[in-house]
């Protein structure tokens, strides 16, 4: 395993996503006293970054600034500020570009999760989608930029070098398979990504999809990335049953991480995450 000078290793947990429901996993968390409940649990097993979505009064995908408001109070009422609360503005063809960079600006998250190929999906989107990016360090709110291929992840570090996002060290997350029912992501794939910028270029992450997701996880902490761990991608523990719940899966895959003499890398706390990401754009 390589050595990363112990820098820490930032945990992100997406518990529900868009489409997960009770049939899928009974413990998919989905009203807003279930996710605060859940986040309870997620913070206590090294938790720093909480990825959230939240649903309408039928489980449906929404984005909605009431609703997401509601969810953050509920969170903050049980874990004050031990989580940084990601919002996502993932479109699942329901929302165009306006309606999700509208949503930001009513709602000013502390974070917020964008689909580059959503916000800006070709050079005719570019001055728009580069005013808003750059607008959002003036709201002071922590973007991830989400990507989906190596040839996005590309396109993004072409784009960050020419001063895009306002940012020299803009946050990326790459994306390993999509969703499907046999359809697992690759974690042999990261490889493709990390070839398109130098290392430490910008801070990254890595979620997957499917039963590989533990592999996905080890092999980003190896190379010098974070972690996205979390129902929206897996239900599967390392050993291959059902998880019961997201923070005996976020565990489980920490706890492949470990050597004898300790964690390869330190879990980063919600402090340090606010310090060296979140205030370090």
């Amino acid at each position: 395993m390589l050595d990363h000078g112990g820098e820490p290793l930032v945990v992100i947990a997406a518990p529900n996503g868009a489409r997960l429901d009770k049939a899928g996993h009974p413990a998919v968390p989905l009203s807003a006293t279930e996710i605060a409940d859940c986040a309870v649990n997620l913070a206590a097993v090294g938790v720093s970054v909480l990825h959230l979505h939240v649903r309408d009064e039928r489980g449906g995908h929404v984005l909605d600034a009431t609703r997401y408001r509601a969810a953050m109070d509920a969170i903050r009422d049980r874990v004050a500020d031990r989580l940084v609360l990601q919002v996502t503005t993932e479109a699942v063809g329901q929302y165009n570009r306006q309606q999700q960079m509208a949503l930001v600006r009513e709602l000013r998250p502390e974070a917020v999760s964008l689909a580059l190929r959503e916000l800006c999906p070709d050079a005719d989107a570019e001055d728009d989608a580069g005013k808003f990016f750059r607008e959002l360090a003036e709201m002071d709110v922590w973007p991830q930029y989400i990507l989906y291929s190596a040839a996005e992840a590309a396109r993004f570090e072409q784009l960050r070098q020419d001063g895009f996002f306002g940012a020299a060290n803009p946050f990326a997350l790459f994306v390993l398979g999509r969703y499907g029912d046999t359809l697992m992501g690759d974690p042999a794939e990261l490889e493709n990504f990390l070839a398109t910028f130098e290392p430490g270029a910008f801070p990254w992450a890595v979620c997957c999809f499917g039963a590989t997701e533990a592999t996905a996880v080890q092999r980003a902490s190896a190379a010098g990335g974070h972690v996205r761990i979390g129902f929206e991608n897996n239900r599967t523990l390392p050993d291959g049953s059902m998880a019961r719940d997201n923070a005996q899966l976020v565990a489980a895959e920490l706890r492949t991480l470990m050597r004898p003499d300790g964690p390869q890398r330190p879990i980063a706390s919600v402090d340090w995450v606010r310090r060296q990401l979140a205030g370090r754009q």
